[in-house]
């Protein structure tokens, strides 16, 4: 290593500070009241895009939770006994 300064940082400090990241809907600075949004209306935009499906988060789901193993034989009935038990 040599002793030309240090190899990460801002020596002569002219760096300037990030900006913070913008409205994820139209880019315009964020509102601390509506964070991480610009306005009501920014924020309102996002949650009907999420209640229309138009967000989605992928899940992959089991076998059992989907009832694809519902009408075989063995597991539990509805009152969770066991198939078969009397």
């Amino acid at each position: 290593m040599s002793g030309d300064g240090p190899q990460t940082g801002d020596p002569q400090g002219t760096r300037q500070p990030a900006k913070p990241p913008a409205c994820p809907i139209c880019g315009k600075p964020r509102d601390p009241d509506y964070r991480p949004f610009c306005s009501k209306r920014c924020a309102d935009v996002d949650l009907g895009r999420w209640l229309t499906g138009r967000y989605a988060i992928p899940v992959m789901e089991d076998e059992d939770e989907d009832g694809a193993n519902a009408g075989s034989q063995g597991g539990e009935t509805e009152d969770g006994k066991p198939r078969g038990a009397r």
